[in-house]
């Protein structure tokens, strides 16, 4: 099988391109400025801006499978009109389609969401990443989408690196106790991804970890992996700030996981090694 992520230089798209290479399969990639030091993989510069430039990549490394894990942040034109030029693209090459969004497409509410809810975005970011996820479902009706939450492993994630940061004291800040999402292992999450990339399955799946806790939770733990002081970590209370986004954003994954084999792990247990 010949597949190609795009994104494949970041933190996720790591995780799928060395379990592709893994599996033996035919592995293309793209990167933005640079690519990945990863062996077995034929990477091409991508921007997702240009118009155009999808299809010549599409066209060079002639895939079955395309998975779209790009992080374009709020760049409304990489993360909303970059997944449009991608689903368009796939389509007309019949490339089965995997779109990875996000928990930000939600509001907030202590009820967690499931696949049925409806987007509901409060911030730039999440607006995209809602606009992605019909733009695809409307272009590629054969897609997955793949809504995920805090991707943690191996201390390359963002989240580990701040905590490293906050902890040797190079970085201020706090984390907030009041923020809640369902963090996930980026292996279980690329395993996942993977199952769904070779089903015939359909529509909006959720793949997030299996505990819901707080940024200022979830730091605690990696520093104490990590053999760091967790009474370095300040907490504070987001709804005290006027930082904008939701607060308490579960997702439900029950569903995606009856359909896969990957168990997808919560924080406190890939986190404590349990």
């Amino acid at each position: 099988m010949k597949v190609l992520v795009i994104g494949g230089s970041g933190f996720l798209g790591t995780a799928l391109v060395r379990q592709a290479t893994a599996a033996g399969w035919g592995s293309a990639a793209t990167y933005c400025s640079r690519p990945s030091s990863l062996p077995g993989v034929s990477w091409h510069q991508l921007d997702l801006r240009a118009p155009g430039h999808i299809d010549e990549v599409l066209a060079a490394s002639d895939p079955e499978v395309v998975i779209n894990a790009t992080s374009g942040g709020s760049d409304w034109a990489v993360t909303a009109d970059g997944s449009i030029r991608v689903a368009r693209a796939a389509a007309q090459r019949g490339c089965r389609l995997v779109q990875v969004s996000s928990d930000a497409v939600f509001s907030g509410s202590p009820t967690p969401y499931d696949e049925t809810c409806l987007p509901d975005p409060v911030t730039p970011y999440g607006a995209a990443k809602a606009t992605a996820e019909t733009a695809v479902r409307l272009l590629a009706p054969a897609a997955a989408v793949v809504r995920t939450s805090l991707i943690i492993g191996h201390g390359g994630s963002a989240h580990e690196c701040l905590v490293h940061a906050l902890a040797a004291g190079t970085h201020d800040g706090v984390l907030f106790t009041d923020d809640i999402r369902c963090p996930v292992h980026v292996d279980d999450l690329a395993s996942a991804m993977w199952e769904l990339a070779v089903s015939d399955g359909a529509g909006v799946f959720h793949l997030a970890g299996s505990d819901a806790i707080s940024r200022h939770e979830l730091g605690v733990l990696i520093a104490r992996r990590d053999g760091l002081d967790a009474g370095r970590l300040a907490a504070g209370r987001r709804a005290d700030t006027r930082m904008p986004g939701a607060l308490d954003v579960r997702l439900d994954s029950s569903a995606t996981q009856g359909r896969v084999r990957t168990r997808l792990r919560g924080a406190r247990e890939f986190l404590q090694g349990r």
